[in-house]
């Protein structure tokens, strides 16, 4: 990964995040840590939803902070890279799903072609 592409995150990004809206910054601070608290599930089973939908979404600075995360809560490798072929296969899964469209507009194109 190219540090001029994604720049590492560094105390003076945040600072400054948080200097040109602090209300939101502090907001979002707390949502987040609400969101990642022990509820119904475990906060290791939230980070390792996080890394699935980080690889999904392909935020390489939310794969980093909660791969990080996800081990600081007990997080094994093993199921780190298993949420990782879960984001691929539901990746997959929703072209394979999508083909259904495509399918449908080649039935209505066919079909008009040959009424």
């Amino acid at each position: 990964m190219s540090d001029d592409l994604f720049p590492q995150t560094t105390p003076a990004i945040a600072a400054r995040r948080k200097q040109l809206a602090p209300d939101i910054h502090d907001a979002f601070a707390a949502f987040s840590e609400r969101v990642f608290a022990a509820g119904a599930l475990s906060s290791k089973a939230k980070q390792l939803i996080a890394v699935a939908v980080a690889h999904v979404t392909q935020c390489p600075y939310c794969i980093r902070g909660h791969t990080k995360a996800a081990l600081r809560q007990g997080a094994t490798e093993q199921e780190v890279m298993e949420a990782i072929w879960v984001a691929a296969e539901m990746r997959a899964g929703g072209a394979y799903a999508h083909s259904a469209i495509a399918l449908d507009t080649m039935d209505q194109v066919t079909h008009k072609q040959a009424g």
